[in-house]
């Protein structure tokens, strides 16, 4: 190993007085001597950037020509460029050069999210929330605690239903992002307010990852950024997450240097300002913040010790609630339960499930489950165990902090990628800059009789098992009602469909149920179906007939073979699911 031992630190090679954020030092020109040639996976990167800037191209141009031929035009320029930046990757012969048309490639991808954002700024639900909020904000109005159900009239914006059979249109996430839309909604009267923030929050962010990075790297910063189309359309949508990343990615890159020497420094604070400023902008930053701390502790006290690592810990903690509070303070003043309600409300509000983790067991493949809490609870357990973990064996997981809390979303009810991959760059940024050398010496406790590998294995198994017993407990569950169909089935105009359901359904838990009724065909649920007659609640062990009726008065079967309807039943307390298929249309009816 490459490093360099003072004391119970670790330096690498380089970085003495310096700090780690830095950009790397470019190689000073040597007169007589030419630059060296770029490495070839160097070139590989530079090219994988460039294809990726395909990706969603012609959609954009194609839709621009209908209705914006100047931003069609622009997107015509940006596809010559990639032609000749992925000509260039391959073709330039120095380091130098190689940078520049990184450069451009990062320039290139600049202006198609731009012109992407020109097509596309509308917003949905999370953009449209934003923008209400900002225009609450100037007018002096509440934020928290209330609800705004016009603002979900258009079939882009989506509807957070819950498992009580409602439906959630109030604001549910801190404060910042909707701050900074503010002016920005005092000239802009529309959900373009908050898409632009988000939008130029991701144009920043990337633009800072790119230069943060070692040179190699910074073509994976384009890409994963703005190349593959994924981030911009969250940015487009207008979602709180783009505003967190940005200000994490300063927080994220080097960041085992924090506190070297057991000095913060301004760079120090700025991170720890930047901390705190991202928990205000969006609830994922929280998940990402006790794992850094740990690692932070860790490095600084087998460096420093206990007493020293603990208190430059606490001051860049205490540095971050301080950033935190003040983001925070007008909302917590003007009415506290509300706006810790409304910071809360994601972690609480029991949303309809939707993902593509283990829940998927209970709501796609079983006929349901009478213990959903059970899922909530293993992704917690996981969570604490993944943390533990983290302490116990930091000089192995450090290098993956980044990473490590998103895996307890895979356990949620609300389990759907979105809520993580928007922190992707952050990945990047801990593989290109946070080495494992980096943990060489991170103090790590003592676990008594558990010095092999197989022993420290088996307490990391240990640290886990409790979470996937309670997801062996979700899915093993039976469906806490069972339910027998009969449809009533119309045709129209679209074909086949139903006009309502005739429900016998017989509680077979000791606990009364309120059921709430739905359909779904693929993932997606659809709008609660109105309950026309029968109890509201179902008593324990009892039975009782339901008829139900789709959202308008009809739902149209899907055509094909193999495409079926499910007419799902849920409860919110205790969390249960119950999935039974529709019956086919009678010949005469398709």
């Amino acid at each position: 190993m490459d490093a360099r031992r003072a004391g119970t630190s670790v330096e690498l090679p380089g970085s003495a007085g310096t700090d780690l954020m830095a950009s790397p030092p470019t190689r000073a020109a040597v007169p007589g001597v030419q630059d060296a040639g770029p490495q070839q996976w160097h070139r590989g990167m530079t090219l994988v950037a460039t294809i990726s800037l395909f990706i969603g191209t012609r959609d954009a141009w194609t839709a621009a020509m209908a209705s914006r031929p100047a931003v069609a035009a622009a997107i015509s320029a940006c596809y010559a460029s990639i032609l000749i930046c992925a000509v260039l990757a391959l073709f330039v012969r120095t380091r130098r050069a190689l940078v520049r048309v990184d450069a451009a490639v990062l320039l290139t991808a600049v202006a198609l999210v731009t012109c992407g954002y020109l097509l596309d700024h509308a917003g949905s639900d999370e953009g449209v929330l934003t923008a209400q909020a900002a225009n609450q904000i100037l007018h002096g109005h509440p934020v928290y605690g209330q609800s705004w159900p016009w603002l979900f009239d258009s079939v882009r914006v989506g509807i957070t239903k819950t498992m009580s059979g409602g439906a959630d249109y109030t604001y549910g996430y801190p404060p910042l992002t909707a701050l900074l839309a503010a002016p920005v909604h005092a000239v802009v009267h529309s959900a373009a307010a908050a898409t632009l923030v988000t939008t130029g929050a991701l144009l920043a962010s990337s633009v800072l990852l790119w230069f943060l990075l070692p040179a190699p790297w910074r073509p994976a910063a384009t890409a994963v950024c703005l190349g593959f189309g994924f981030l911009p359309q969250y940015a487009y949508a207008g979602y709180p997450a783009i505003t967190a990343l940005a200000l994490l990615v300063p927080v994220v890159v080097r960041w085992p240097a924090t506190g070297a020497g057991g000095q913060l420094g301004g760079r120090g604070v700025l991170r720890a300002a930047c901390l705190g400023a991202a928990c205000a902008a969006q609830q994922l930053a929280w998940f990402l913040t006790p794992f850094l701390l740990i690692g932070l502790y860790a490095v600084r006290r087998g460096e420093l010790g206990p007493r020293r690592a603990l208190a430059v810990t606490a001051r860049y903690t205490g540095t971050a609630v301080l950033a935190w509070a003040a983001v925070n303070a007008y909302f917590a003043v003007q009415e506290f339960s509300t706006w810790l309600h409304g910071l809360l409300l994601p972690l609480d509000q029991k949303a309809i499930l939707h993902g593509q983790g283990l829940m998927g067991i209970s709501y796609y493949f079983t006929a349901g489950s009478s213990r959903l809490d059970y899922y909530s609870y293993g992704s917690l357990l996981l969570l604490l165990g993944l943390l533990a973990a983290t302490l116990l064996f930091v000089r192995r997981l450090g290098p993956a902090i980044t990473v490590l809390p998103w895996c307890a979303f895979y356990l949620a009810t609300r389990s759907q990628d979105g809520y993580f991959l928007m922190m992707t760059p952050l990945w990047l940024a801990a593989v290109a800059t946070v080495p494992a050398a980096a943990f060489a010496t991170a103090w790590q406790p003592r676990l008594p009789g558990a010095f092999g590998r197989r022993a420290k294995g088996a307490v990391a198994t240990g640290l886990l098992l409790p979470a996937f017993a309670c997801v062996t407990v979700a899915a093993a569950s039976p469906p806490p009602l069972r339910l027998s169909l009969a449809p009533r089935y119309a045709t129209h105009a679209s074909g086949a469909g139903v006009t309502a359901v005739a429900v016998r359904a017989v509680n077979t838990t000791g606990t009364a149920l309120a059921p709430h009724f739905a359909s779904r065909t693929g993932q997606g649920a659809s709008n609660w179906w109105t309950i026309t007659s029968g109890p509201a609640t179902l008593a324990p062990h009892a039975s009782a007939e339901y008829v139900v009726e789709p959202p308008g008065g009809f739902r149209a079967l899907p055509h094909g073979t193999h495409a079926r309807t499910y007419l799902i039943a849920v409860t919110g307390t205790p969390m249960t699911i119950t999935t039974a298929s529709l019956p086919p249309a009678p010949p005469s009816k398709r």
